[in-house]
Parts: C-alpha cells; structure tokens; sequence
C-alpha cells in the first residue's frame, strides 16, 4: 500500500467533502478505514491519519464547516 497515495486521497475527499469532513471531525480512524474500505493495524492508521492532519489547511475546512476546525488541536 501506497500510504502517500493513500494520505493524498482522503486530504482530498476532506477537503472537497463537508459530509467525510464531519466524519473525520468526530472519528478520524474510522472514517479512514471507510475510505480506504479496510482494517489497518493501529500503527498504520495512526500514521495516516497523522498525515491527513498534517496536510489538511485548517483554515479552509473551518470554513466548510462553519468554524468546527478546532478538532485538529491536541
């Protein structure tokens, strides 16, 4: 598995889709998982979702989701 790939396909559906956002808002392992339509060990899905975190403009998807973008603070 291209985990880079894998990465750029869900900041993309997060970015384009308010729905997949609220989704990861709420559960991000489990919307990844229902992207990507598999089971990944812990250690893999944690990497990608890490990397969507990463690469998510946190500015625009607060704007999608009406200022909901605070999620992605620890």
């Amino acid at each position: 598995m291209d985990i880079k790939a894998k990465i750029d396909e869900i900041v993309n559906k997060v970015k384009s889709e308010p729905d997949i956002a609220k989704k990861f808002q709420s559960d991000p392992v489990k919307t990844v998982e229902g992207i990507l339509g598999v089971d990944l060990p812990d250690d893999v899905i944690n990497q990608i979702v890490d990397g969507v975190k990463a690469k998510v403009n946190i500015n625009e998807l607060k704007d999608k989701l009406g200022g909901l973008g605070g999620f992605f603070k620890k």
